[in-house]
């Protein structure tokens, strides 16, 4: 064998590994263990050490030779295979790897396994790691720890006020008066035993678990506590709009309505109160239809400029002019489509702002009336009005508060005819009394109210086919229409009130149309019977302070010829006479008393108490014949009237005497 660094004064000898040839049919293998190969060097002369030393000392290891590739399968219709070559050692290779790894996976497995029952060991009873109770971390401790560590830094919120979060309101409960309490074994019976899954257990070292509290709790008390802060908690929803300050615009924001659902916000205060964190308590909650987008955008689009100077408006001889603070007043606001916020002039507001300035520009219409000269009715002429035609005005108006300059409008007027024309009157037929009623014995202060009345309803005229309502004909009958206090029954008791003896004027109107044959269109009895009044034809009225009338007194006349009312008043009687065309003959009858019943005895300690005797209670029914005098044809109507007892008044005297 020729050395291998012939130029060196050492060699090594090579060996050659010829091919080995594979039977495919047997796939035969050499025997030989590639750890009985020999090692290989060589020692290439020039290269890496100096000529004339010693190359040993140089030498490196020669890996042996790759193993013989295997053949590529020949095509499958062949069925014959060349040979392979196969490198020495490639499949032991594999072989050694796998056995490490298995001894490597062993070892793991068993340090883990060494590890968990260790872990088990050290563990037992306690707390699982990773467990926090209400925000406190007891992990790993034991029961009785974890419990004193909870009691020290828990127990001093349970008396604090448990706050409370409910849609955009904030409240705060009191735990003690809602009867919330603390279960402290249930609280670390929550917290669990250790677990046995050993992923869990691995896991525990890196996560953490929020168990909570266990409380007890009265529901019926905290309920009851949540019901109490309702008033504070629930609110209705509120739309957004614009108030002024002055003549300055300010955007008020919509708010969502919300009501507290009771049971289960008592079933959240009780699972969360000693969290230390606000309970967020259910609500349902009514949506506004407006957005603050909305509200925003009518403000910087409409309202500035509205109120941005004053506003003139041109009347025929005189002009208004509006502030800008009278300005503010006339804008309303109300909900529009896609949560805008619509603005629009109010009409009424408008009126009342600038009509006191135009006052001198109108003029009032009047009816034609009937007045009495010489016991004879006389048509008074009436008188055509004009007047501002406001709904005319109102957008106008609104384009000119979209300027910023020639903020001025003409306002425009209409004539606005008589109700009643004096052609119209002419043609009533009002020429004769067609039916009539006196009334007598009423007390000063009463007399006083009967006269305004009368003096207000004298000469009023009633169409044909048209219904009378006293009430609404007067209107508010108070002091500033000139009626004084006088005596009335309230309750079975003698009593004041402003307007007090309109009823007297009300029982005579009733029998004056009674026997007119007119048609009556409502009216009430006095519960007590009044000895000056017919039994069963009578009438009473009643209008609270702010003018609404509650019991009221009308009439319709049924016939195509007109009516007047003429009233004659002395301090002493009331008569009710109406004048038109008599058609019809009137009689009436009342029964005698039935079913009867007792008076009771009632003591007054008012000051001002009379003593009465009382009266008995009773029934009466009354029939009013009436006689058509164009056909001859009759028709006869009844009523009956109950009457309650009056009371047998015993006055005592009034606290202190």
């Amino acid at each position: 064998m020729p050395p291998v660094n012939p130029g060196g004064t050492a060699s090594e000898q090579t060996t050659k590994i010829s091919p080995v040839t594979v039977d495919a049919s047997t796939e035969a293998w050499p025997s030989e263990e590639p750890d009985n190969e020999p090692t290989i060097t060589a020692a290439v002369p020039g290269v890496g050490f100096p000529a004339g030393e010693d190359a040993t000392e140089y030498m490196q290891p020669v890996p042996p030779p790759p193993p013989p590739a295997q053949p590529l399968p020949q095509p499958e219709d062949s069925g014959v295979y060349g040979p392979v070559m196969i490198e020495p050692g490639e499949e032991e290779q594999p072989k050694n790897n796998k056995k490490k790894a298995l001894i490597v996976a062993a070892a793991v497995v068993g340090a883990f396994g060494l590890l968990y029952g260790l872990d088990i060991l050290v563990s037992s009873g306690n707390v699982p790691r990773g467990v926090t109770v209400a925000g406190v971390d007891v992990g790993g401790m034991s029961h009785d720890d974890a419990e004193k560590k909870l009691r020290d830094e828990i127990g001093p919120r349970l008396s604090k006020p448990v706050a409370l979060k409910a849609g955009d309101v904030n409240a705060e409960l009191d735990p003690q008066a809602a009867g919330l309490e603390l279960d402290w074994d249930g609280t670390i019976d929550r917290a669990g035993s250790q677990p046995l899954s050993p992923i869990t257990r691995v896991t525990s070292f890196f996560t953490s678990r929020e168990v909570g509290v266990a409380t007890k709790g009265d529901d019926a008390k905290v309920t009851g506590a949540l019901e109490a802060l309702r008033p504070k908690l629930d609110h209705d929803p509120i739309e957004g709009t614009i108030k002024f300050e002055g003549a300055n615009p300010v955007a008020v924001d919509p708010h969502d309505g919300q009501k507290l659902r009771a049971e289960e916000a008592a079933k959240a205060v009780v699972a969360n109160w000693a969290s230390g964190n606000a309970v967020e308590v259910p609500m349902d909650f009514t949506p506004v239809k407006t957005t603050k987008e909305g509200v925003e955008k009518a403000l910087n689009d409409i309202v500035k400029t509205a109120v941005s100077g004053p506003v003139k408006i041109k009347g025929e001889g005189k002009d208004a002019t509006l502030t800008p603070e009278q300005v503010a007043t006339t804008l309303a606001f109300a909900p529009g489509e896609g949560g805008a916020l619509n603005v629009a002039a109010n009409k009424d507001k408008l009126i009342e702002a600038a009509a006191p300035q135009l006052k001198d520009t109108v003029k009032e219409g009047k009816d034609a009336q009937i007045v009495f000269e010489g016991g004879r009715p006389t048509v008074k002429e009436s008188v055509d009005g004009l007047d501002i035609d406001w709904d005319k005005n109102l957008q106008p108006y609104f384009d000119v508060l979209k300027k910023t300059d020639q903020r001025e409008l003409k306002a425009e007027y209409k004539h606005t005819p008589a109700k009643v024309t004096t052609e119209q009157a002419n043609k009533m037929g009002i020429k004769e009394v067609i039916g009539e009623f006196t009334t007598n014995n009423f007390a000063a202060a009463s007399g006083v109210n009967i006269r305004v009345v009368a003096e207000k309803v004298n000469g009023a005229i009633v169409k044909p086919k048209e219904t009378f309502s006293l009430n609404k004909y007067t209107g508010p009958r108070g002091t500033a229409q000139g009626y004084v206090e006088a005596g009335i029954i309230e309750n079975g008791i003698p009593g004041k009130a402003v307007g007090g003896g309109i009823s007297q004027f009300a029982t005579t109107l009733y029998n004056a149309y009674y026997y007119a044959g007119m048609k009556d269109a409502g009216h009430k009895e006095h519960s007590y019977w009044i000895t000056r009044y017919p039994k069963g034809r009578e009438a009473t009225v009643f209008m609270d302070g702010a003018g609404n009338s509650l019991i009221d007194i009308a009439f319709t006349n049924p016939d195509d010829t007109g009516i007047a009312i003429q009233t004659i008043w002395t301090p002493s009687s009331i008569t009710i006479k109406l004048w038109g065309t008599k058609n019809y003959d009137v009689t009436g009858s009342t029964s005698g008393e039935f079913n009867p019943t007792q008076p009771q005895e009632k003591k007054v300690n008012k000051e001002g108490c009379s003593p009465s005797p009382g009266a008995p209670g009773f029934s009466v029914t009354d029939t009013r014949t009436i006689k058509d005098r164009r056909t001859g044809q009759s028709r006869s109507e009844s009523r009956t009237v109950r009457y309650d007892p009056q009371f047998k008044i015993i006055c005592e005297p009034p606290p202190g005497g």
